[in-house]
């Protein structure tokens, strides 16, 4: 039986429909609303514990912005410091 680009097409939706079930996406809490924040949050959620140099480096984002940043998301519970690394709590 020969294959034809419509059957390819219906078996390459079907594999993509498999790795999107089984590949969970991260969500962001909804009271999470600063880009800045977002975009800290994502970092995390990818990189797993990470420490502060690497958030600089990473995001390209000063220090002292860092801080006010993970202080606010440590305050809401979303993320933990632990032995000098940042994690998603």
């Amino acid at each position: 039986m020969a294959t034809t680009h419509a059957d390819a097409a219906d078996a390459a939706d079907t594999a993509a429909a498999e790795v999107d079930e089984a590949t969970p996406m991260t969500q962001l809490p909804t009271e999470v609303s600063s880009p800045r924040a977002k975009l800290v949050y994502l970092y995390l959620a990818t990189h797993g514990a990470v420490c502060e140099d690497n958030l600089c480096d990473g995001l390209s984002m000063k220090r002292i912005s860092l801080y006010s940043i993970l202080k606010t998301l440590r305050e809401a519970g979303h993320v933990e410091k632990s032995d000098g690394r940042y994690a998603l709590a």
